[in-house]
Parts: C-alpha cells; sequence; structure tokens
C-alpha cells in the first residue's frame, strides 16, 4: 500500500464531515426539487471510502458509522418497507402518500413531515449501511490476504 503524506491523511479526515453534509444537503434538497436517499447514501459512504484509501482498514474500522453499518441498514430497510407497506393495513394502496393532496402538513424548518421524506431516510440508511459494511467487509478481506 501507498504511504500517503500527513496532509493527504488531513485533507481525507476533512473530506468525511464534508461528504456526510453534502450527502444531508442532497436528502433535503430532494423534497424541494431533484435528489434522494440514494444518492445522498452513495455521497456518504464516499466519504468513508476515502478514509480506507488513506487510513488502511484499522482507523475507518473504528469509527462509529463503520462499526454500526448493519443496525443502519437494518433501520433503513425497516422505516423503507413500514413507509411503503404500511399503508396497505388501512386499505390503502402500496406507497400511499402522507397527507394526502390539500391536507395540511406539519414542517420543521423547511423540510416537510411526509411519507416520502420518511421513505428517502429509510432508504439513505439502507444504502450507507450496505455500501460501509461492503467496503469493510472487503478491506477486511484484503488485510487478512496480505498477511
Amino acid at each position: 500500500m501507498n504511504e500517503m503524506t500527513v496532509l493527504t491523511r488531513a485533507i481525507c479526515r476533512l473530506l468525511l464531515p464534508a461528504s456526510i453534509m453534502a450527502a444531508l444537503a442532497v436528502l433535503v434538497k430532494g423534497y424541494a426539487d431533484t435528489g434522494d436517499g440514494f444518492s445522498a447514501g452513495l455521497i456518504a459512504s464516499l466519504g468513508v471510502l476515502v478514509q480506507y484509501v488513506a487510513f488502511g482498514p484499522q482507523l475507518p474500522s473504528q469509527m462509529a458509522i463503520v462499526r454500526h453499518a448493519n443496525s443502519l441498514s437494518r433501520i433503513g430497510l425497516f422505516i423503507a418497507l413500514t413507509v411503503a407497506f404500511g399503508p396497505v393495513l388501512f386499505g390503502k394502496p402500496v406507497l400511499t402518500h402522507w397527507p394526502g393532496p390539500n391536507e395540511k402538513v406539519i414542517h420543521i424548518g423547511a423540510i416537510e413531515l411526509i411519507t416520502p421524506v420518511a421513505f428517502d431516510v429509510g432508504i439513505f440508511l439502507l444504502v450507507i449501511g450496505f455500501v460501509v459494511g461492503v467496503i469493510n467487509l472487503i478491506a477486511q478481506t484484503i488485510e487478512r490476504g496480505t498477511r
């Protein structure tokens, strides 16, 4: 593995919070314009991947996002499936939006609390949990192979 300079590693450390912030911006932007949970999950996952490239598998595997990747993907899958199939319990079609047309929408700042928001958050968690878990698995396998 190539030796990374101190400057490169410092920049890579700064890229993780920046990538997570950009991912959250894409996630939030998706409700007003183009953007979605899948893209946001990939952006955040790339920030974690940069950590593996710069530091190898030891340091990133100690990060909370990596340690809890399986839980994130399970929670995301649960949220997405609940939002998708929850309306069936009330006799509505799959992926029925709440609130319906012409109903009052609750806001938290600029974010509307509607079911597509919850669905996108679920997809975001599912994608980031899965991709980070796979990246960690590949890194650990390569590490074991080089020993």
